[in-house]
Parts: structure tokens; sequence; C-alpha cells
């Protein structure tokens, strides 16, 4: 056989095994059978890959089921416990490494305070590399890679940099940094997408076709799911729903322009806003999470001039969401819209009801009654399981 012919034996091989690697992975426990039935291949073809999948650990028997007049039919799965995976999120209040199993279950974790709001690569790089030190002692299984999900824009030529203008990364060599500290491979994507993969994967996203998920943290960003898959843009910098222009000349984004949909969402633009209203000394603290949350608290429970303004600020906040989803609705016309993230998961509570009337009444009706706006369903730490889900993609892409 010639060497091309060996490889075309050899590619096929493997998009078999990653056809039903992916079958078991999404939809198993399944019999050889039901494979054959759902992938179209031969019930050889089934049997030798199962059997590689098998020897090599990675499938095993989950226990069997009647059969109509036969023996019963084996059940296989994915071992979850096979190998791990490591996702990072490199947010602004806080860098979060967790460890998970092939099934993205959470195995441990490190949290790694940003003091200041300020993340400088000469503190975040070193933070990164010990938590990743910290969390492969304590593995179990062989860690298939980190992934990392970061704010900005990330282009790989052909190492991962990061363009991230708001918080000034200019072109920054992220996964060239981290390689000099660990020789596990790195998966590095924008923080928005990170979310939207494990959404789309294990929660809210799941079935969906087209999406749009918005990530309110300290700023404010989106993933746009087209076909099952993120849209990124000729830069890779698609989604960058915080910076659409909300109002002309308006208030200064950290971007730099003016009138920026995050200038008025984001965390520190609702702080800023409430600030402003009531003066600095009500909202003492440079912890985002924590003045966000003193914010929600005084509408809720104060009757007077601090619970008035964090009511106005908030309401207001909830109209800009709402036009910014009625934007997203008429221009990308998305089966879903998810709302994630830290600050937009603590504000939902009180503002969903707002957003949903504000973004009926300045979307096209058809639109919008096609569409569902609704909570992210894996919490605060979407990003780091989605960043996760980078190496565990290539693992199954590659047939293992």
């Amino acid at each position: 056989m010639t060497d091309e012919g060996r490889r075309n034996v050899r590619d096929l091989r493997r998009g078999n095994r990653a056809m039903l690697l992916r079958r078991l992975y999404f939809h198993g426990p399944l019999s050889r059978q039901e494979l054959v039935q759902t992938t179209g291949l031969s019930s050889a073809s089934v049997s030798n890959v199962v059997a590689d999948l098998i020897e090599a650990k990675i499938v095993v028997e989950a226990g069997s089921v009647e059969s109509d007049g036969g023996r019963p039919r084996i059940l296989l799965r994915v071992d979850a416990a096979r190998f791990e995976a490591i996702g990072v999120d490199v947010g602004e209040t806080r860098i979060r490494l967790e460890r998970f199993d092939l099934g993205l279950r959470e195995l441990g974790s490190v949290d790694v305070p940003v003091l200041g709001g300020q993340l400088d690569p000469k503190a975040v790089v070193p933070a990164i590399a010990a938590g990743l030190a910290e969390l492969t002692a304590g593995a179990q299984a062989p860690v298939l890679g980190v992934g990392i999900g970061v704010p900005g824009t990330v282009q790989h030529q052909p190492y991962a940099v990061v363009h991230g203008q708001t918080i000034g990364w200019d072109a920054l060599p992220l996964e060239e940094l981290l390689r000099e500290h660990t020789e596990l491979p790195l998966f590095v994507d924008n923080g928005a997408r990170t979310m939207a993969q494990a959404e789309m994967w294990f929660g809210a996203g799941r079935g969906a076709e087209s999406a749009v998920f918005l990530l309110l943290g300290s700023g404010a960003g989106a993933s746009v799911i087209v076909d099952g898959a993120p849209f990124r843009g000729s830069t890779t910098s698609a989604g960058e729903w915080g910076h659409l222009n909300a109002e002309y000349g308006g208030r200064l984004c950290r971007c730099g322009a003016r009138g920026c949909l995050e200038a008025y969402v984001g965390a520190e633009a609702v702080i800023a806003r409430y600030r402003e209203a009531v003066g600095a000394a009500v909202i003492d603290t440079d912890d985002e999470e924590e003045g966000l949350g003193r914010i929600l608290a005084l509408a809720e429970v104060d009757a007077g001039a601090a619970g008035d303004a964090a009511r106005s600020v908030l309401d207001e906040t909830a109209v800009r969401i709402g036009v910014g989803i009625a934007n997203v609705v008429n221009f990308l016309n998305p089966q879903r819209v998810i709302i994630g993230g830290w600050a937009g998961l603590a504000m939902a509570p009180r503002l969903l009801p707002r957003i949903h009337e504000v973004a009926q009444a300045h979307s096209l009706r058809l639109p919008y009654s096609l569409t569902s706006v609704e909570l992210g369903a894996l919490g605060p730490d979407a990003v780091a399981r989605g960043a996760a889900t980078l190496p565990v993609a290539r693992f199954l892409e590659s047939g293992a």
C-alpha cells in the first residue's frame, strides 16, 4: 500500500473513532447496535473501533439492557476518570483555576484574587503557573491540557496572543509566557466563548443551533453561535457586544471610545454610575462583587435616597441590556439569548423581568417571538468549565 493509501486508511479510522467517541461522550451510555444506527457505520467498523477504545481504557462497559428476543445489549460509556483537564478563568476580579475529570466534573480548584482590578501580566502569569502546579500535583489521571479563558481578542500566530484593550494587554504573548512554566498543552480563547461552549455542551445552550451568550462581569462580552459553532469574524473579535455604541457621545468606556454599552452595563460601570449619583463614600470598597452586592441590597431594602439611587441605576442598567438584546435579536435572529457571567447572574433576579419588557418593546415582533431570553445554567464558574472543554474538544476531535 502506498503512503497516501496508508494515510487515507489511518485518517478514515481516526474519523470513525472521533465520531463514535463524540457520540458516546455526549449521548452515552449506548449499545453497539445504537452506535451503528446513529452513526451509519457498519457493525464491523463499530466493533473494531469500540474494541480499540476499550483496549485503551477510554471506553468501558456500563451495564446492559434487554433486547427484543435476543441477548441483552451491553451499554458503553466514556470513562470519565481516564483523563483530566484544567480550565482557567482570567477574570478582572479573580483568576480561578479548576481541575475536572473527562466528564467535566470539578475535582479541585484554586482562586487567586486580582488586587485593585489590575491584570498585570507580571503577576498573572506566575499566579496561573502556581495554580497549575498545585492542581496538577493532585491529579489522579493524565491531564489532557489547560484551557484558558481571557478578556479580549485572541489571535493564534501560531501561539496565542491576547489583545485586551480594556485591561491594557497589547498583543500579550500569553501562551509563550506560560510555556516557560508548564509542558502541558495550552488552549487560549476569549472568556465569553469558553462560557458559551460550556453552556452549549452542558447547560442552557444544549440543542440550539444559533444562540448569543452575553457575559456580564466587570465589563461585557458575547459569543455568537451560528450552526452550532462560534462565529469568530475575520480577526476572531466577533461578539464584542459590549462595544456596540449605545449612545452617541455618551459615557467614556474603558476601551477609550464613548457611548459603548459596556460603559453602562458592566459591574464597573454600574458601581461608577451609582457613586456619581450618591457619592463614593456609600460604596467604599474596591471589590466589585462586594460593591455590586451592596447596590442590589440597597435597592431591595433601603427606602431612602440611597435605595432610590440604587433602583434608578439598576433600572437604567436593565433598559440598556434590554435594548442591547433587542439589537441582537433584530440583527442576528438567534434561537436563544443567554445571560451569564458573575455580574449578569447577580443582577438577573431583580432585572430580568424589566430586561424582557424592554427587549420585547424594541425588537421586531416575529424574531422576538421565536427567541428565548434566559439565564445561563452553569453559574459564575462557566468560563473555567468552558475553558476545560478546549482540551477535551481536541481529544474528541482527534479520536483520542
